[in-house]
């Protein structure tokens, strides 16, 4: 627990995360948690709120029907809440970077990120989906995740290091879509975490970044502080 200060994170696969505050709230991060990866028969158990970083159907996932399921409050920005709210979700808080809010003692600030965010409706259609972002999570004792959702490069990541130092970041590695593992590794040493965790890779042959590939590519300092999980696995 002395790790990540008492705060437990759960990988499900892809970008899917599940972490459980110090103080027993949880959150649970861009859950599509029916992906190929996901671990068989996941039980989420009870969420409290919802952080999703675009509106790609492998981010936005079960989204409502886990809101509507465990009445969680649902965080995005504010494009997608508009389309959120017209689904029936009633406890939904839009936002837009560089703003933040607080959620029963956790600070969620909405960041940069380098991406689209079309949403696929149902009906074959492409929602306006504003555009993606990332995360920083402050939990109740100042630990401080970010998770950069889908990204490449941007000039953010030296502000978002400097003015959040974040503990904690979940780093996009597969490649074509975000961040290979040789960028992955060039940003690391920008944001100077002291914990990282890889994500979005091998969820699809095209996804071909690897944990061992990052791991290569990253400066010495901080392999040791490479953290890869396997999915429904936890980090305590």
């Amino acid at each position: 627990m002395a790790r990540f200060n008492g705060l437990k994170v759960t990988w499900l696969g892809h970008a899917a995360f599940l972490l459980e505050s110090p103080g027993g709230k949880r959150v649970l991060i861009d859950p599509w948690i029916s992906n190929p990866k996901a671990p068989k028969g996941v039980d989420l158990g009870r969420v409290d709120l919802i952080l999703v970083t675009h509106g790609h159907s492998d981010h936005l996932g079960e989204t409502v029907q886990i809101a509507k399921q465990t009445g969680a409050t649902v965080a995005c920005i504010f494009e997608i809440s508009v389309y959120l709210s017209r689904q029936g979700l009633e406890k939904v808080q839009g936002m837009n970077k560089g703003g933040s809010f607080l959620f029963n003692g956790i600070k969620v600030s909405m960041v940069d990120a380098t991406h689209s965010s079309g949403i696929n409706t149902e009906s074959g259609e492409v929602f306006p989906g504003g555009e993606a972002a990332g995360f920083v999570i402050t939990f109740e004792n100042g630990f401080t995740v970010y998770h950069m959702g889908d990204t490449g490069f941007t000039g953010s990541f030296g502000i978002i290091a400097e003015y959040y130092k974040p503990d904690l970041v979940l780093i996009p590695i597969g490649d074509l879509f975000t961040l290979g593992p040789r960028e992955a590794a060039f940003v690391v040493d920008i944001l100077k975490p002291r914990w990282i965790i890889p994500m979005h890779y091998g969820t699809f042959p095209l996804l071909t970044g690897t944990p061992e590939a990052f791991r290569e590519a990253l400066s010495p300092d901080y392999r040791e502080r490479l953290i890869v999980l396997q999915p429904g696995e936890t980090a305590e």
